[in-house]
């Protein structure tokens, strides 16, 4: 079992012991989120709960709040093996989510680092 900590923007530290805990090179910049999507290598999985996601989201990203992501794995699938790149409000939950789908099976999954907050720092528009 690893242990890996993390400092978020936010200013939190997460720490996470899991077989499948987060490595650095599993964690990506908006920037890098930007161009995988852009170049249809990935596919980015929005985490955030119904109001969030409602506020505004990036374009053709997939919405599946935290709370409902266990029993929605399913509609992953046709993704499985290309890179899935979590993303919520600030980095919390999509660190989360990147465990959930790495003890699904889902061998590519990034967490991108800062959120929404971080994507929209980075000059990135949503719709």
């Amino acid at each position: 079992m690893r242990l890996f900590s993390k400092y978020c923007q936010v200013g939190v530290f997460l720490l996470i012991a899991s077989p499948f805990a987060i490595a650095e090179t599993d964690v990506i910049s908006p920037n890098e989120a930007a161009t995988m999507r852009i170049k249809n290598k990935a596919v980015i999985v929005d985490v955030r709960e119904n109001d969030d996601w409602n506020e505004h989201q990036i374009h053709g990203a997939i919405h599946i709040p935290l709370s409902q992501l266990n029993e929605r794995l399913a509609e992953l699938e046709p993704y499985k093996n290309r890179p899935v790149i979590t993303q919520c409000q600030a980095g919390l939950r999509s660190a989360q989510a990147q465990l959930i789908l790495k003890a699904a099976g889902f061998p590519k999954v990034y967490l991108m680092n800062g959120g929404i907050q971080a994507w929209h720092g980075q000059g990135f528009v949503t719709e």
